[in-house]
């Protein structure tokens, strides 16, 4: 099991993997928070846009959705049939133009138009789970979180950081053994790792630095390797 003490090592070497890959490309939620320069209400309305959809369909819907509606103010009141227009890239466009519009009202009503900056009052917004709330303290606020998606509840149990079946169970565990300095990163370096090298489906073994860190490579892989020679 992978302990306090050697995430940093594991997380510098993931972030040199990334960096020299042959396909660096940045996560739909960093390009959103470069790009509207960290604004909350497009980090949020992003995150719920990007459930259940690549990362390519995100940056295309949130691009084509912010050059019309730029505030809570002006989505809210959008109708329907031209959010979905806008969004139609994404998976459950139907589901997701009824998400971003009651989430903007959400924002009217009980925050004066602002995103809050608190999980307890995040989690009150439709569509907003603990990954999306995360996603938005850190990528909207920089406060420090860990949004748990498939590729960081995958990447964390290959690692044998945590030992869990659900991302609520790895996110729980994660803010246990990963110290808070590391927050901030952990959840864009799984995530383009995961994109990259440790895949879903044909991770990109031979190609990673960090396999004597790995139980997956050492449960699972290397056996294989070892009985097939």
């Amino acid at each position: 099991m992978a302990d306090r003490r050697d995430i940093g090592p594991t997380l510098r070497a993931i972030a040199k993997m990334v960096r020299e890959s042959k396909d660096p490309r940045a996560t739909a939620l960093a390009e959103l928070k470069d790009v509207e320069e960290g604004n909350p209400f497009r980090i949020l309305i992003g995150t719920i846009l990007s459930q259940r959809t690549r990362d390519e369909q995100t940056s295309k819907a949130s691009e084509m959705l912010f050059r019309k509606f730029k505030t809570p103010q002006q989505l809210a009141r959008a109708k329907p049939s031209e959010v979905t227009k806008l969004i139609k890239s994404v998976g459950f466009y139907n589901m997701k133009t009824k998400a971003v519009i009651a989430a903007s009202k959400k924002l009217i009503e009980d925050f004066g138009g602002v995103v809050p900056s608190d999980m307890d009052s995040l989690l009150t917004i439709p569509s907003v789970g603990r990954k999306t709330a995360n996603c938005v303290l850190v990528y909207g606020f920089d406060m420090p979180a860990i949004p748990v998606d498939t590729h960081v509840h995958r990447i964390s149990n290959r690692l044998g950081i945590v030992n869990t079946k659900t991302p609520e169970e790895t996110e729980k565990e994660l803010v246990k053994k990963v110290p808070k300095r590391y927050w901030l990163e952990l959840n864009d370096l799984f995530v383009r790792f995961g994109q990259t090298t440790c895949k879903p489906i044909g991770p990109k073994c031979g190609q990673c630095t960090i396999t004597a860190r790995c139980k997956y490579y050492r449960e699972v892989v290397k056996p294989k390797l070892l009985a097939s020679a």
